[in-house]
């Protein structure tokens, strides 16, 4: 069983920074793409950035330069720096992750929660 856990959450205000963490535990070979997803209130799912095996990333347009994300494949962990954040980025963040365990599955953690004040 894989399981992944997010953590770093909260509320912050305008201008302000946070960092998220998601651990992958469980019977684990490799993690090949690990992604951010972020769902604000009476709106889609949508795909922040993304991360493959070798380090290569991908932004929103409405993130980048502000967003970093990155991963410590030794801990199985991915984090998503999260700096100048807006209003706009209030959302449940949450992280996917492609594994193989005993075979290969797509992962979603519980989610965390954002909140940035004006």
């Amino acid at each position: 069983q894989v399981q992944l856990v997010e953590s770093g959450g909260g509320l912050v205000r305008a201008g302000g920074s946070l960092r998220l963490s998601c651990a992958a535990s469980g019977r684990i070979t490799v993690i090949n793409s690990m992604n951010w997803y972020r769902q604000a209130p009476g709106k889609q799912r949508e795909l922040v950035t993304s991360i493959t095996t070798s380090g290569s990333t991908n932004y929103a347009d409405s993130v980048k330069g502000r967003f970093t994300i990155s991963r410590d494949n030794a801990k199985n962990t991915v984090y998503l720096q999260m700096e100048r954040l807006k209003p706009e980025d209030s959302a449940v963040y949450y992280c996917w992750a492609r594994i193989w365990g005993t075979d290969l599955g797509d992962y979603w953690g519980q989610g965390t929660r954002v909140t940035v004040s004006s």
